[in-house]
């Protein structure tokens, strides 16, 4: 998905071409100056309509979806709690998914009939909600489509939706038994008397639920899904909130989606800085934690700040975590947080030549020559290969034999071998200023600890793990990265080393460049936990 404005930042002809995408239901105007969730004055509270209630439509076909696929493995349920790191928390919410062909409820009056403008550049005026005095948008994306209403701007408004991932509302058990599939459960709207299709910015959604979930798609989908009989006939995005926006899901404002998505198509999308001004630490310990995690969630393009943590979405953590860990349940999840919390999962190899120079560096007080590296690291490998060692272990004392010669000199080709790479990456990495001239890096813990930081809320996404464990574990990354590392250039070209030594094989492809990237907005932008978090 293009991360951008169009090219020239003006409106292709076609559909949609003019300022107006739409008109606006029947007004309303619920207050815009009640208190956050948070306790901060002036700002806004979702009003509630997300979670409760799916049961109505949904129990029968969640009920059928785990026929199918089985109850899959979930965390720990646990009660809702005033968090200030997650997101908006929500009231209980009140609002019903809607049954095709439920009536409504005695107190919202009939369907109304959308007016439909009669020809794409002959469109009835959409009257702008009042100002929100003191309202601070969760995030970058909710204070560009608030700007862009607040201008009467539907254009600009429709092409943020397009540059960006949206989420709709569905039970966790159609999202296990139909994952990737559309499906988004309508909700009642009392503004428009009608079922509406519901979408949400990654920064207005409220903390992880074990059910139902939140599951990601493009502007795209819904402009390709809608048409059927029975579609709710209005999409609303970030409903009863300051940057909300109604839409009908005619066929003609349907190809006024599907135009803007096709002007955005091309823009390059490229690593930024996304942070989470509400509901998000921006100082102390947690924010610190996250912040070791930062260059994975710059490249990924999520909030790096988020503990209530939604990602892509709840298939897409699932798939993710699937593909790329082997995680099919919590107490897989488990399993890999504990062992990156412990840098566990750091090559021994490399702590081994890595300690080796670090004690040389000390006792000499300067550089070591890459020569005197391997001289020494040999040395090393075969005075410990020739002593037989004695270790207690679960089964008592047991000796282990000196290594075997051609054991012993394929272990000291390989060392060898590892520290040329190390010396060549420092030496690019001193070129694109990611580690500073004469420095070098102590050990590569940091590896394990900024994955363990998005481990955790990896886990949170995918519903294997709870907000409340995340902070611990995430706290925990704070801690140790404070004790092995000096500063956040110390911990990022250590990272960054762990990531090359595991991936990039001396390619210096996208594994590394993708971190250099990230590295550059991180140091660059003035916004960046890097700048403003102290490492100490």
């Amino acid at each position: 998905m293009g991360r951008g404005t169009g090219k020239g930042g003006e409106a292709a002809p076609g559909p949609g071409a003019g300022r107006d995408e739409g008109p606006q239901p029947p007004q309303h105007h619920p207050s815009r100056t009640e208190h956050s969730p948070h306790g901060q004055p002036g700002q806004w509270e979702p009003q509630a309509h997300r979670e409760q209630a799916y049961q109505e439509h949904h129990a029968p076909q969640a009920q059928q979806a785990q026929a199918e696929q089985g109850q899959g493995e979930q965390a720990p349920a646990e009660q809702p709690r005033q968090d200030p790191t997650a997101h908006h928390q929500l009231p209980t919410p009140q609002a019903q998914f809607a049954t095709p062909g439920q009536q409504p409820p005695p107190h919202v009056p009939p369907h109304p009939v959308p007016p439909q403008p009669a020809t794409p550049t002959e469109q009835p005026p959409w009257p702008t909600a009042p100002p929100a005095p003191g309202w601070l948008a969760p995030s970058a994306v909710e204070e560009e489509l608030y700007a862009a209403k607040s201008r009467e701007d539907w254009a600009s408004y429709l092409d943020v939706l397009a540059r960006n991932e949206l989420y709709y509302l569905v039970p966790r058990a159609v999202a296990d038994a139909r994952p990737g599939q559309w499906g988004p459960a309508p909700v009642w709207n009392p503004h428009t008397g009608t079922p509406v299709l519901a979408l949400y910015t990654a920064g207005m959604l409220p903390a992880p639920l074990a059910d139902p979930v939140f599951v990601s798609c493009e502007l795209a989908a819904p402009a390709r899904h809608l048409g059927h009989p029975g579609d709710p006939p209005w999409l609303v995005v970030n409903p009863d909130s300051p940057c909300e926006g109604y839409f009908p899901t005619t066929p003609w404002h349907r190809s006024v989606w599907q135009h803007h998505v096709e002007r955005n198509a091309d823009h390059e999308s490229r690593p930024k800085l996304r942070t989470l001004a509400v509901g998000g630490p921006l100082e102390g310990p947690l924010a610190h934690g996250l912040a070791c995690g930062a260059l994975l969630f710059v490249n990924g393009g999520h909030l790096w700040n988020s503990l209530a943590f939604h990602g892509s979405g709840y298939t897409e953590a699932r798939k993710s975590l699937r593909t790329w860990w082997g995680v099919h349940s919590r107490q897989q999840w488990l399993g890999h947080l504990n062992r990156l919390l412990a840098a566990d999962m750091v090559s021994g190899a490399w702590e081994f030549v890595l300690g080796i120079r670090h004690s040389l560096a000390r006792s000499y007080a300067g550089p070591i020559d890459v020569a005197h590296w391997r001289e020494v690291a040999e040395r090393e490998l075969r005075h410990h290969a020739a002593q037989t060692e004695v270790r207690l272990g679960p089964e008592g004392v047991t000796r282990v034999e000196p290594t075997g010669t051609a054991e012993l000199e394929g272990q000291v080709k390989g060392v060898k071998r590892l520290i040329g790479r190390i010396a060549r990456y420092e030496a690019r990495f001193r070129a694109d200023g990611l580690l500073a001239e004469n420095a070098y890096v102590r050990t590569v813990e940091a590896w394990d600890h900024g994955r363990a930081s998005g481990m955790a809320r990896w886990g949170v996404a995918a519903r294997f793990g709870t907000v409340p464990e995340a902070e611990t574990a995430v706290l925990a990354v704070s801690e140790s990265c404070r004790a092995n590392y000096r500063s956040w250039e110390d911990f990022a070209a250590a990272f960054v080393l762990g990531r090359c030594l595991h991936f990039d094989d001396e390619e210096f492809g996208s594994w590394y460049q993708d971190m250099v990237t990230a590295h550059h907005v991180l140091t660059t932008d003035p916004a960046s936990p890097w700048l403003t978090v102290p490492w100490a």
